[in-house]
C-alpha cells in the first residue's frame, strides 16, 4: 500500500501553527507559546501514555504516521513531541500510584535521556541520585525527567551476569534537576535539548522502574512492544517527515530554475531526473517502513521486528541522502540561515546524527 503524503494526516490549520511559528521558536530556542498550546490541546505529549492515566495510548501504526506529519510541518516540533511522548510510554511500567500522580500533572511533559551517565546509591527506602545527562529534548517544557542510573550499594556498583553495571531508569520531578544550556547546534534549535543534573537527590524506591514487557504495570499490546523497535521507527519517521518538507520546498524552486533560459535542456533534464529519483526513493522507503511497522504490530515476531529495524535505518539513510541530492540545485538561498529551506536542511542534518540510525545494520 502506498503511504499517503504527510499533509493528509495532519489538519492544515495545525500545520500552519507549527510552521508559521517555527522561526520564532528557533529564535527562542524552544517551542513557542502557540506551538505549545496546540501540543497541549491535542495531547500530543500523551500519545503513548496509558488510557488509565488519561493518555491516548496510540497504536504504533497510528503513531508513526502522525509523528511523520508533525515533523513534516516542523522538524523541531516533531522531534520534541516524539521524544517527550516516547518518555510518556514509560507510564506502562511505572508504579501505578506514582504514575497516577505524575500523569495527573497539568500540561504534562516528560523529558529525559537514555544515557547511562548517572549513579543511584541505595539508601533506606530508596535511592540517592547523582549525575549529568545530555540531550533532553523539550527540557524547558518538562514537568518530569527520566534518567538512567548505574545502581550502587555501599559504594560498589551492582553487576549483571555479564559483569556490566546494572542500569535502571528513574522518574523525578522537575524541581529535583538543574538545567544547563548546553544545546548549541546548527539545527533542531527549538528542541531545547539541554543537559540536566542531579546532585544527591533522594527518591523513594517506587521512582525506579524496569523497561521490560515482563514488568509492565499496564496491560495492552503497546507495552509489550519492544522499546528499541519503537524508538527506531519513531525516529526514522521524524527524518522522513523533514525530508518530505524539504522535497516539497524544492518543488517550486526547481520549477522556477528550470524556467530560466540560461539553463540548457540537458541541465533541466538532469534536475528533473534527480528530483524524480528522490521522490520515488523516499516513497518506496516510506512504504517499506510503514508496512514493516504494521506487520510487526499485528505479529511481533523476531523476523517482523528485524524488518522494522532494517527499514527504519534504510529510511533514515534515504532521507539524509535525498536532501543532499537536492541541495546543490537550490542556489545560495539554501545556505541562508534565514530561509525555511535552510532551517529544514539544518534540522535534517542535526537530527540525522542520532546514533540509533547511523548505520544500515
Amino acid at each position: 500500500m502506498t503511504a499517503p503524503h504527510p499533509s493528509t494526516v495532519i489538519d492544515p490549520t495545525h500545520t500552519a501553527i507549527l510552521r508559521d511559528n517555527a522561526a520564532e521558536a528557533e529564535a527562542l530556542g524552544q517551542l513557542n507559546a502557540d506551538q505549545l498550546a496546540l501540543v497541549y490541546q491535542l495531547q500530543w505529549f500523551k500519545l503513548l501514555v496509558p488510557w488509565v492515566y488519561g493518555g491516548q495510548e496510540k497504536t504504533l501504526p497510528e503513531l508513526v504516521r502522525l509523528q511523520e506529519a508533525i515533523s513534516w510541518a516542523d522538524g523541531s516540533a516533531g522531534w520534541v513531541v516524539t521524544l517527550c511522548c516516547g518518555a510518556g510510554w514509560f507510564g506502562g511500567f511505572i508504579n501505578p500510584a506514582v504514575a497516577a500522580q505524575v500523569f495527573n500533572t497539568p500540561e504534562l511533559c516528560l523529558a529525559g535521556s537514555g544515557a547511562e551517565s548517572g549513579e543511584a546509591e541505595m539508601i533506606d527506602g530508596g535511592y540517592r541520585l547523582s549525575g549529568t545527562w545530555r540531550y533532553a529534548s523539550g527540557a524547558y517544557h518538562a514537568t518530569h525527567f527520566t534518567a538512567n542510573c548505574m545502581i550502587k550499594k555501599d559504594g560498589e556498583f551492582f553487576k549483571d551476569d555479564n559483569g556490566k553495571p546494572w542500569i535502571l531508569p528513574f522518574i523525578v520531578d522537575k524541581k529535583d534537576v538543574t538545567l544547563h544550556p548546553t544545546w548549541k547546534y546548527v539545527g533542531m534549535v527549538a528542541t531545547g535539548s539541554h543537559s540536566f543534573q542531579m546532585d544527591n537527590v533522594e527518591v523513594a524506591d517506587d521512582r525506579c522502574f524496569h523497561i521490560d514487557a515482563a514488568f509492565a504495570e499496564v496491560p495492552g499490546a503497546l507495552y509489550q512492544y519492544p522499546f528499541l523497535n519503537l524508538a527506531e521507527a519513531t525516529l526514522a519517521v521524524n527524518l522522513s517527515g523533514m525530508a518530505m518538507h524539504f522535497v516539497d520546498l524544492c518543488h517550486d524552486i526547481f520549477e522556477k530554475k528550470m524556467a530560466q533560459p540560461k539553463l540548457t535542456d540537458d541541465q533541466k533534464a538532469q534536475m528533473k531526473r534527480v528530483y524524480d529519483l528522490v521522490v520515488d526513493s523516499l516513497q518506496t522507503t516510506r512504504d517499506e517502513l510503514f508496512a514493516a511497522v504494521d506487520q510487526s504490530w499485528s505479529h511481533p515476531g523476531e523476523a517482523e521486528l528485524k524488518a522494522v529495524s532494517k527499514t527504519s535505518r534504510h529510511l533514515a539513510i534515504t532521507a539524509r541522502e535525498s536532501v543532499d541530492l537536492l541541495y546543490p540545485y537550490c542556489g545560495l538561498m539554501a545556505a541562508s540561515p534565514d530561509t525555511e529551506l535552510n532551517r529544514v536542511w539544518r534540522d535534517m542534518h542535526t537530527a540525522g546524527q542520532h546514533s540509533l540510525l547511523t548505520f544500515a545494520e
